[in-house]
């Protein structure tokens, strides 16, 4: 008997008929958790209750469904159809919130580019400097301080690299729930155009570097310099920018002489539009380069000089059709964060991690906006430069979301068991905090730093007369201008030489509307805002 091989029967599995049943009911499930979030959403925001954000409820209902399902005796079927591969997220659900941000965002988008470019524009020095200067500075301040955590035995002790990975996936910011409340309460435009313009931006950076790091670890062996990682993240980043902005230059000479603005080819312009920024995507991923970046760009591309050569008609169904499936995919991140959170098995006895974790991410984002607010404040006029109060709204502002959850989740097959559920674990807990708790006192917040209930009329009125950032006045510094500072400046200036060539060179050979269209257009609200 002990020379026997025994081996157990096969599992026997259900028949399709039952199979399909099952997927009906969890794809039943997932609709009715989408249908109730809406709607939820709705009545909140109807009633104007900006305590629990609209992100923060469907967070809410996928925790309940996911708490019910796992007390009861369907927790296996349900979570067998309700599966979520960080594959399914990058290729799936994240490039719509990428390309064209929820329905806030897209409004913003339009009120910042549309009615009042010029917050945007004079802001797009601001904006890269807190995009990737300072997620570069957040990300290994949280790295640093995890790791130096872990040798002091104050939280479970990583490799440095594998911190370093960590504070660049949470590094990724996804201010919707904030971005919503300014909306409906009101604040400055300025204040506006940095914290989108760094979100969208920001997690380019983060992807990048959480890419270069995780290179990084797998070769550890191979004793890479730091030469290297510094060229393999170039290489990322900026390979992934060329071909975005690449692609979106074709778009735009592709709907500039073809002729496509016609009635009987519209359906085909909105097809081609649509398949554009994913041939983007996917082409980059297919180079083993980053999609989302490459997206990123070729949205921006596409927004300033692809959209303009659409027709009427095609311009408002790209800008429904991509705020449908944005808010139909941001909303599911959320439902399934919370579903997940129920019923995953996360490693919860590592309480310490997160606690000191969120510490820390607090003090590293204190760093992102303080440092690169001076910095931008060096470079600018005394009238122009970023208040203490819009400083501390940034640094409130860094909620963590959809891109945090996918980068952790990949982290899992990334690193070694232990290490990669303790990271997921921690940024799970990070964004249910950040979400619910900071994201319901936005209003609170807001209102005691004395940035809301300037109206958006207002605002533009203000800026289109001051031509500019709009700040209280503070005193000349009394230390002589150093190098550093007049370089900042110098750089400052090149941002008004390039919009010179867009205005004179780029936009006339990219676009097929003249100046005066131009204008007509930004004066004509689509009626999708």
């Amino acid at each position: 008997m002990l020379g026997l091989n025994v081996t157990a029967p096969p599992a026997v599995s259900p028949p399709p008929g039952k199979e399909q049943q099952a997927a009906g009911v969890g794809i039943l499930l997932q609709i009715s958790m989408l249908v109730l979030s809406f709607v939820v959403g709705h009545v909140l925001r109807r009633h104007k209750f900006y305590y629990v954000p609209e992100a923060s409820a469907s967070l809410i209902i996928g925790l309940l469904v996911g708490g019910l399902a796992n007390i009861s005796d369907t927790e296996t079927s349900i979570r067998r159809w309700f599966n979520f591969h960080e594959e399914f997220f990058f290729l799936f659900l994240l490039p719509p919130i990428i390309l064209y941000p929820t329905k806030h965002m897209l409004k913003l988008l339009f009120i910042i580019l549309l009615l009042a470019p010029k917050p945007f524009f004079s802001n797009f020095g601001a904006i890269v400097t807190f995009a990737i200067l300072g997620t570069f500075i957040a990300s290994v301040v949280t790295g640093v301080l995890v790791y130096l955590g872990g040798l002091t035995f104050l939280m479970y002790k990583l490799p440095l690299v594998e911190c370093l990975m960590f504070g660049a996936l949470i590094s990724a910011t996804d201010p919707v729930t904030v971005l919503s409340i300014f909306q409906e309460l009101g604040t400055d435009v300025n204040l506006y155009a940095l914290v989108f313009g760094e979100s969208v931006l920001n997690d380019a950076m983060a992807i990048s570097l959480y890419r270069t790091m995780s290179s990084v670890q797998s070769h550890a062996s191979s004793g890479q310099n730091f030469f290297l990682i510094v060229v393999r993240f170039l290489e990322t980043f900026v390979g992934s920018m060329s071909s975005g902005v690449g692609v979106g230059f074709i778009s735009a000479l592709l709907f500039k002489y073809a002729g496509l603005d016609i009635d009987n080819l519209q359906n085909l312009e909105c097809c081609l539009f649509v398949l554009f920024p994913y041939f983007s995507y996917m082409l980059a991923e297919g180079l083993g380069l980053s999609g989302i970046v490459s997206i990123l760009f070729t949205g921006i591309v596409m927004k300033h000089y692809t959209f303009s050569n659409l027709s009427e008609k095609s311009q408002h169904f790209a800008a429904a059709f991509f705020h449908l499936i944005s808010s139909l995919a941001e909303t599911f991140v959320f439902i399934y964060m919370g579903f997940d959170i129920a019923m995953e098995q996360h490693r919860w006895s590592h309480l310490g991690f997160i606690f000191f974790s969120i510490i820390f991410i607090g003090v590293a984002r204190a760093a992102h906006v303080y440092v690169c607010a001076n910095l931008v404040n060096m470079a600018r006029p005394t009238s122009r430069q970023i208040p203490l109060k819009h400083q501390k709204a940034l640094w409130y502002s860094g909620l963590r979301g959809a891109m945090a959850f996918a980068l952790a989740l990949q982290s899992v097959h990334d690193l070694p068991e232990a290490h990669g559920k303790t990271i997921f674990t921690a940024t799970t807990a990070i964004i249910v905090l950040t979400v619910i708790l900071v994201g319901g006192s936005t209003g609170t917040m807001l209102e005691a730093l004395e940035v809301v209930g300037d109206g958006q009329d207002g605002a533009l009125e203000t800026i289109e007369s001051n031509n500019g950032y709009i700040a209280p006045s503070y005193q000349e510094g009394t230390s002589s201008g150093s190098n550093l500072k007049m370089r900042l400046k110098e750089f400052h200036k090149s941002t008004t030489s390039f919009t010179a060539l867009d205005k004179n060179y780029l936009t006339p050979f990219f676009t097929s509307q003249n100046e005066e269209e131009d204008v007509s257009g930004k004066t004509e609200c689509p009626s999708y805002v």
